[in-house]
């Protein structure tokens, strides 16, 4: 017998970032929502990892690995299992899926300490709560809205950012303010300069100017834009802890 989990993608709508640490952390003031695109997991009896799923896409889960967010996660609720992640998040692209199959874990486990979540990747907290939220400090603090049903078109290109090295070119730009809501864009932008490509083909189809969803690669604009390599997504609200 196997549970299955279903892990949403999370679209940041909104990103500024308040402060940098001591550390060198960023701190953010975001808006996040949750899609109805997302990963499918079955957890059952055993151990062990094993993720499938479109174009090779494992969003950095490595099979086997300590540190794929997964492991982590199980390790952080004291709990084993063997976990089959059918992956439909592509990797790199902004849209949280390894951060949302860790997070699907530990609400299977009954985990909802969000400092903790936290503390094994950024997204993790606001993953774990889900639905639409404001998200603060280092990503630890989550504080839910309103749902709101609401569609987006996204156009998700073949390059990706990773999310460590936009935040240093971020640095290296002396810290610029996005000029449509985030400002991690005009980083990403300069740090992968191909996105342009993206950007300007959805603009084309949409007529709408579109925004880069966290530290990218997404590009996204509201409504429903179908066609042309697009996918269409809708926000859904926050699941029910399952374990």
């Amino acid at each position: 017998m196997s549970t299955e989990l279903f892990a949403p993608a999370k679209l940041t709508l909104s990103l500024r970032i308040t402060g940098v640490r001591p550390d060198g952390f960023h701190e953010i003031d975001a808006e996040m929502v949750s899609l109805d695109l997302g990963d499918r997991l079955l957890v059952r009896e055993g151990d062990g990892l094993e993720v499938v799923g479109v174009g090779g896409s494992l969003d950095g889960l490595a099979v086997g690995a300590d540190d794929n967010l997964v492991v982590r996660a199980l390790r952080l609720a004291g709990r084993t299992a063997h976990v089959r992640i059918e992956k439909a998040v592509a990797a790199g692209a902004g849209l949280g899926g390894g951060s949302s199959d860790a997070a699907a874990i530990l609400r299977w486990a009954g985990f909802d300490d969000l400092v903790s979540a936290a503390s094994i990747g950024a997204d993790v907290a606001y993953c774990l709560v889900g639905g639409r939220a404001r998200v603060t400090g280092m990503g630890e603090v989550v504080e839910p809205l309103p749902f709101e049903e609401r569609a987006f078109t996204l156009l998700i290109p073949s390059v990706t950012c990773p999310t460590p090295a936009v935040y240093r070119r971020w640095d290296d730009l002396d810290g610029p303010i996005g000029d449509r809501g985030n400002d991690l864009e005009p980083a990403a932008v300069d740090l992968v300069p191909e996105l342009v490509r993206w950007r300007d083909e959805l603009a084309d189809a949409t007529g709408q100017r579109p925004r880069l969803a966290g530290s990218g690669s997404t590009w996204f604009v509201e409504g429903e834009y179908p066609g042309g390599g697009r996918q269409v997504v809708r926000t859904v609200p926050p699941l029910v802890p399952s374990g």
